[in-house]
């Protein structure tokens, strides 16, 4: 065992961190992004939770309620404008995606053991970043009115 352990280059040692001159050289791999993402996808639906349920009970209550729900995202709700509340919705749809589609692949990594490899951590993680942001755009082009 020590024969392996003396065969072997020595792991730098980091006694020492400097935040300026070792932690802005440091490549966070696709993986760490999409796992620090997932937090602030949560932490961002948690804290959007009055706008969804404001969202859900003035679209379900009545028709009038619901044409109010419409034209607060055409012209605005008292002193915030419609475009405000469009990016808040977007930004709500993008946390729901991303958490969705990373809580997925957690799920994944979990039920199939074999697959958990630097290489499937990678790709996997890629895959997140570009459904989401996909189905992001495509969802944030309908709320906008592009189709």
């Amino acid at each position: 065992m020590t024969e392996l352990a003396t065969s072997s280059r020595p792991r730098r040692e980091f006694r020492n961190i400097n935040v300026f001159s070792d932690l802005t050289g440091y490549r966070l791999p696709p993986a760490g992004f999409v796992s620090i993402l997932h937090r602030v996808s949560g932490v961002l639906m948690f804290l959007l939770m009055p706008f969804i349920i404001w969202m859900f009970d003035t679209s379900v209550s009545s028709e009038i309620s619901f044409a109010r729900f419409k034209a607060a995202f055409n012209s605005g709700l008292a002193f915030v404008p419609g475009w405000f509340l469009k990016l808040v919705a977007l930004a709500l749809i993008w946390a729901y995606l991303h958490h969705f589609c990373a809580g997925l692949r957690h799920l994944w990594m979990d039920v199939s053991h074999d697959a958990v490899s630097k290489e499937f951590g990678k790709s996997s993680a890629l895959a997140v970043l570009t459904v989401s942001l996909l189905l992001t755009v495509v969802l944030g082009a309908k709320l906008f009115g592009v189709y």
